[in-house]
């Protein structure tokens, strides 16, 4: 036509136009822009119209406000079109900057301008402005039709005033699907699934069919219900109407069985489809996921893979999850790497599972990679890494990036409750008193987990005034109960733990498989050992609670403290069910308390059958020999953790001193005081040689004591220590926690100190609390690496 040189007349420019609109055709509309603006100037309304109608479908707002200033006139389609083209791109002030513009310069609004006005006030959402628009509404004279009310129904909804959102709709003389849709959606979205439930069966009493978008509502909601009878009605009225075939009708009743804990219902729904699309999928996958069912969930997605179909950003978080429960970091990288290839990585739901799963991984390095490549971070992703540094024992790490969170978000329950995690591990009393004191000042004190988390930290503090305290202060649930009987537990005071589990008896709250658990561990660390059998023989008969594998070991672990080797042995053989290594690795500790080779090696062989990476075994059996001097022996086991990649972590000890914690690593000379803390040490090694004492530098001291405690000890604890007494004044009690055992040399010479400097000191290692006291310590010098 151009190189013919036939004029274009306005009828063939609009048809061009129109016809750009409908086939999506962007360049093209653009060179017949670039035509038309060459040869008319300014637009024509009709032609201005169809321009403005094209690039707002193209999403181009500024090409379209470029057309809309070039018109000569404008109508109010051509108002309303750029109002709907602002609306939709998300410039929702705009849009009613554009809509107020618009009432000024004198144009009024028809059906087609409230609709979408409505639909912005809703989205943003501001009741007010609705409001402003409702009375433009009865202005103008459009309270009586149906679609503007619909919008103002769901107007109203989206900004939480159900009230007059129901009385619109009461007020409605005439009432399409529309109209209940909205309300009754409506109702969901604001929580009140009942209602909103009552609503749809008075729809079906006014004989309005519901439609496909009616059902999935309904059906979600029956999910938030919790009410399976009712999930299964509607899913019954679906067959029957013969909506169960479409897909997103079968989505709904997958996700709504798997919420409910009935997956094989959800898998029946699965597996009739006709045809699936990648929602489904999600849906079965993450259902598997929810219901602690990884096996199934990484399964199902390989199927996936395998159809052909590719993730979305829910699919791929669910199925991380999966990797994480199960620990397979392969497959886990696999994602990672198809994350960053089809752009996925950008969705923060993403990246944060990511940090999740290489966290229980123990691959910390890669999920603080993954941190730290998010650009916009929220609450989430800083409490999977400060969750991810606790789980992988780097605590002091994680209070640092909480301090650095607080900068610029506020942490929630969740948060809260990982790092107190990070406190009670690393005794940070001081700390955990900061986070009680933020959670109370923000109201929440009684969120979620947080008192149990708070509880905890004082317990594990050591600290069991404050810890009593907060217990009387909050909802005594069974779990609340179960933290301070392992508190009693910890510190080997079986006889409280006896008394408090009988108050707890009294209180009327029934003990669960955790309560017996602490139980037990505290009748072994007293040697109640008639105690003890009586309360696991009781466990199923008077309490309800049948016995797990953790509970045969403990009391594998009650005899073989009490020296019953024989009968924890018998007892082994006798059990119901197969031992697992744990209950294998009770036997082995309590060989190594009584030096017991032969069955201690048996014991390690039966373990190493089934566990070859788990550097706890290897270390016991390590003690059993170095304990019989069998060095040659201690040198194997060390070569074969060498071969399997095992380590065993370097000794580390954390003191708290005036609000701030310090850590000591074995070894340590890069302290700003350790010039001090030697020669604090040094003196006290002086003393303990004057008084006929040996001290870790002693040549009279045992080769294998010492050889062992260099090993698994570290003396990291001595450092704190001095530390403590270099920076305290005298007579404050001095709280350690260390990451290993404590060797014998180590307490005979906190022993000492506390005698001389007549302080009182706490030490928390990897198995129990030793409190030291004018040269005695509170478990009675038991079992302190084998020797009594």
């Amino acid at each position: 036509m151009q190189e013919l040189q036939i004029p274009l007349d306005e009828d063939a420019a609009i048809a061009m136009v129109r016809l750009c609109e409908w086939k999506r055709a962007f360049e093209e509309g653009s060179k017949v822009y670039c035509l038309i603006s060459n040869l008319r100037n300014p637009l024509s309304l009709r032609l201005g119209n169809a321009l403005l109608s094209m690039y707002v479908r193209f999403g181009n707002l500024g090409d379209a406000w470029y057309v809309f200033g070039k018109m000569q006139e404008r109508d109010v389609f051509s108002w309303n079109v750029l109002i709907s083209g602002y609306a939709k791109r998300g410039f929702f002030d705009e849009a009613l900057c554009l809509y107020h513009r618009m009432l000024w310069v004198g144009f009024k609004p028809d059906i087609y301008t409230f609709p979408c006005v409505l639909r912005t006030c809703g989205a943003v959402p501001i009741l007010e402005r609705g409001k402003e628009v409702h009375a433009h509404v009865i202005r103008f004279g459009f309270e009586t039709d149906v679609d503007v009310v619909n919008s103002l129904v769901t107007m109203y909804v989206k900004c939480g005033d159900l009230p007059r959102a129901r009385l619109l709709f009461d007020k409605m003389t005439r009432r399409d699907r529309i109209s209940w849709n909205a309300i009754i959606s409506g109702y969901f979205e604001n929580g009140e699934c009942l209602e909103g439930i009552r609503l749809f069966f008075t729809m079906r009493e006014h004989w309005v069919d519901p439609d496909l978008m009616t059902m999935t509502s309904v059906i979600s909601a029956c999910e938030s219900l919790g009410d399976e009878r009712l999930g299964r009605e509607i899913h019954g009225y679906v067959i029957v109407t013969r909506m169960s075939d479409d897909i997103s009708i079968c989505n709904s009743l997958i996700q709504m069985y798997s919420s409910l804990g009935h997956c094989e219902t959800a898998e029946k729904v699965f597996y009739r489809m006709e045809s699936r699309d990648v929602v489904s999928w999600t849906a079965m996958i993450s259902g598997y996921e929810n219901n602690v069912l990884p096996d199934k969930a990484v399964d199902t997605y390989r199927t996936m893979e395998l159809q052909g179909f590719m993730p979305d950003e829910i699919t791929l978080a669910s199925v991380l999850s999966a990797c994480a429960c199960l620990g397979k970091l392969d497959m886990g990288i696999k994602l990672h790497e198809l994350a960053k290839r089809t752009g996925l990585i950008s969705y923060i739901i993403v990246a944060n599972t990511l940090i999740d799963m290489y966290s229980k991984c123990k691959c910390i390095d890669k999920a603080l990679e993954v941190f730290h490549s998010i650009t916009d971070k929220d609450v989430i992703s800083w409490t999977a890494i400060i969750l991810g540094l606790r789980l992988n024992n780097r605590c002091f790490e994680a209070l640092i990036f909480f301090r650095q969170m607080k900068v610029n978000l506020k942490p929630n329950s969740v948060t809260l409750v990982s790092v107190l995690s990070a406190c009670a591990r690393i005794g940070g009393l001081m700390c955990g008193k900061e986070i009680h004191a933020y959670a109370l000042r923000t109201g929440m004190g009684l969120d979620g987990f947080l008192p149990n988390a708070l509880l905890d930290m004082y317990v594990r503090c050591g600290r069991m005034g404050p810890a009593w305290n907060q217990f009387n202060s909050q909802r005594k649930d069974v779990a609340a109960w179960n933290i301070l009987l392992t508190g009693y537990a910890q510190r080997g005071q079986g006889k409280l733990a006896v008394e408090f589990f009988h108050r707890m008896i009294k209180s009327d709250v029934n003990p669960d498989e955790i309560t017996f658990i602490a139980l037990l561990c505290a009748c072994s660390k007293s040697g109640m050992v008639t105690e003890g059998l009586k309360y696991f023989n009781s466990m199923e008969q008077k309490y309800g609670v049948t016995p797990n594998l953790k509970h045969y070991a403990c009391v594998v672990d009650l005899l073989g403290h009490a020296g019953q080797l024989e009968e924890a042995y018998e007892f082994i053989h006798e059990m119901p069910m197969k031992p697992d290594p744990a209950i294998w690795g009770a036997l082995l500790n309590a060989c190594r308390i009584h030096r017991q080779v032969d069955l201690g090696e048996f014991a390690a062989q039966r373990i190493l059958e089934s566990d070859t990476r788990s550097v706890g075994y290897y270390v016991l059996l390590c003690n059993l020999y170095a304990n019989s001097g069998k060095w040659d022996e201690v040198a194997k086991v060390r070569k074969m953790m060498k071969d399997n990649g095992l380590t065993i972590d370097p000794g580390c000890s954390w003191v708290e001193v005036k609000g701030k914690i310090h850590a000591f690593l074995t070894g340590d000379d890069f302290h700003p005081q350790i010039k001090e803390i030697n020669a604090v040490l040094e003196g006290i090694y002086e003393k303990m040689r004057i008084a006929g004492l040996a001290d870790a530098k002693s040549d009279s001291m045992d080769e294998v004591e010492i050889s062992k405690a260099e090993i698994f000890c570290g003396h990291s604890e001595r450092l704190a220590v001095a530390f403590g007494l270099i920076n305290t004044v005298p007579g404050m009690p001095i709280w350690v926690t260390k990451n290993l055992y404590m060797c014998q040399s180590c307490h005979s010479t906190i022993k000492f100190i506390s005698k001389i400097v007549r302080r009182e000191i706490s030490v928390r290692d990897t198995e129990q609390f030793h409190h030291f006291k004018d040269g005695i310590c509170s478990c009675g010098d038991v079992e302190i690496l084998g020797k009594a």
